[in-house]
């Protein structure tokens, strides 16, 4: 009997934040992977161990959820002052696509230290100890990040003491700086960080009704309702959601006329290969929750509350890029995610509850001829090697 025998890609498994993702340089990838195409989307699909109908992956090296089943494509920069190109592709589990829409915050916090380690940035700059600041151009969305990674003894420091929500053991921390997160021209949302010219909107969305929300492009778009407006409270962990076909199918409805009204697609139908972007959220007032670790929130130690769904379920902690978005919105007086934290025009930071427990991230708005801007948004992550080698594919996958 006649077979295929398999193949050896090295590739790095890394956790950063609270995603993980299997990491490539691009000069490792097949060559016919190593361009955009078909044959690069079924190669990822197959090491992740998508599409699979039974959605848990077993036969790939994704986690069955939307934090676990991504991928990250590394290269030395071409681009003036930046380091490396970081390509970013969310890998559906239970269909056949890679969503190339955005990018992954939680992520990006790995990528410094991949590329460190990976000899992709030049030895001159590294020092045995200290700091070495990473700028990376984030292919997806066209925007730069700057990492700020600590060297200990000629190597990447990954032990640490730093802790982070959604994440059980404590690490080294890697502050990241989002520059100049809003939208670009040419990205589908008209070039602004309010694709509709509006800091809260009103939606009519059939089977549900008539409801505010503030769609945002920075970090990642989004899109912000009240919680108590879908009959909620803002406290909610991932079973009160992902256990519900009704809500689920609520979200992804609300996601897409979203979608639309921010010029992200022409007619509702395109949501469906969309599914990464945007992203849907809702938010509320401070108040008391226990979260999905058994940790106590107060309502006194935070701004708000905030919950996010990730590629049609409800994420168990908070994307990166939508934390990006949350201090964004937190900053600039009007948004509901500005109301729900208290109003105000002078917020620079924001300390959110999310399901796993809280998170600060800090942003500056300024409003430039009648147009908000942001220069930067600010936030610490973590990353860490969980295993380095190659991974095998079959040989005919792609």
């Amino acid at each position: 009997m006649s077979h295929v025998p398999q193949i050896k890609i090295p590739a790095t498994y890394m956790r950063g934040g609270t995603s993980k993702g299997v990491f490539f340089r691009l000069e490792d990838l097949p060559l016919s992977a190593q361009q955009p195409g078909p044959a690069r989307d079924k190669l990822l699909m197959r090491v992740i161990g998508s599409p699979d109908p039974y959605a848990k992956q077993i036969d790939g090296m994704g986690g069955a959820t939307s934090s676990t089943s991504k991928t990250v494509i590394v290269s030395r920069s071409t681009r003036p002052d930046h380091d490396v190109d970081y390509l970013f592709g969310q890998v559906a589990i239970d269909q056949a696509f890679v969503d190339w829409s955005g990018n992954c915050g939680n992520l990006s916090a790995a990528v410094g230290p991949f590329a460190i380690s990976s000899g992709l940035i030049d030895a001159a700059r590294i020092p045995q100890d200290g700091e070495v600041v990473v700028r990376i151009w984030q292919a997806n969305i066209s925007k730069t990040i700057i990492a700020h990674v600590t060297m200990a003894h000629g190597e990447v420091q990954e032990t640490g003491d730093f802790e982070l929500d959604g994440v059980t053991f404590p690490a080294a921390e890697v502050p990241l700086e989002f520059l100049d997160p809003a939208a670009d021209e040419g990205d589908g949302a008209g070039g602004a960080m309010f694709p509709t010219g509006n800091v809260v909107d009103e939606l009519d969305v059939p089977g549900i009704g008539k409801l505010q929300a503030t769609m945002i492009n920075a970090g990642i778009p989004t899109i912000f309702v009240n919680a108590e407006a879908i009959g909620y409270t803002g406290t909610e962990l991932q079973g009160a959601i992902n256990e519900d076909a009704r809500a689920l199918a609520m979200f992804e409805t609300l996601r897409a006329h979203g979608a639309l009204r921010m010029g992200l697609i022409q007619q509702l139908v395109e949501a469906r290969t969309r599914a990464h972007t945007p992203k849907i959220a809702f938010v509320a007032k401070p108040a008391d929750y226990v979260a999905s670790s058994g940790k106590k929130v107060a309502a006194k130690d935070i701004d708000l509350l905030v919950r996010a769904m990730s590629m049609g379920k409800l994420h168990h902690a908070m994307m990166g890029t939508a934390a990006v978005a949350i201090g964004t919105a937190a900053a600039i007086p009007g948004t509901l995610v500005n109301l729900a934290a208290g109003g105000g025009s002078d917020r620079t930071a924001v300390r959110f509850g999310h399901p796993s427990g809280t998170l600060r991230v800090g942003a500056e708005a300024v409003q430039v001829d009648g147009q908000w801007k942001v220069a930067k948004a600010l936030m610490s992550r973590s990353a860490r090697v969980l295993m380095e080698g190659n991974v095998r594919i079959p040989g005919d996958s792609f």
